[in-house]
């Protein structure tokens, strides 16, 4: 199993900038696949960014350009750095992780709200 711990959301103003960081432990020599995802009030989870092993990364359009994905493999941590942050990316955001055999682990999520 494989356990996820996200941390560095919080309140920032339009235009501001933070990083979200992803920390896991357990089998974590079976993840192939680490991805961010975000869900709203009222909205469906939706998937915001993802890297591979190869450090091929994939973004949902609404961030591209302002997101970036990245990892750490020896530390076992992922990061989504936001930048430029609106209002509508205010949201619980959720990292993930895909293991060889389908398994999928979730984090607990952390808040970001973006507001003046």
């Amino acid at each position: 199993q494989v356990q996820l711990v996200e941390s560095g959301g919080g309140l920032v103003q339009p235009g501001g900038s933070l990083r979200l960081s992803c920390v896991a432990s357990g089998r974590t020599f079976t993840t192939y696949h680490m991805e961010w995802y975000r869900q709203a009030p009222g909205k469906q989870r939706e998937l915001v960014a993802s890297i591979n092993l190869s450090d091929v990364t994939n973004y949902a359009d609404s961030v591209k350009g302002r997101f970036t994905i990245s990892r750490d493999s020896p530390k076992d941590t992922w990061y989504l750095q936001m930048d430029n942050l609106k209002p509508e990316d205010t949201a619980l955001y959720y990292c993930a992780s895909v293991q060889y055999g389908g398994q999928r682990a979730w984090g607990q999520g952390t808040q970001v709200t973006v507001s003046s």
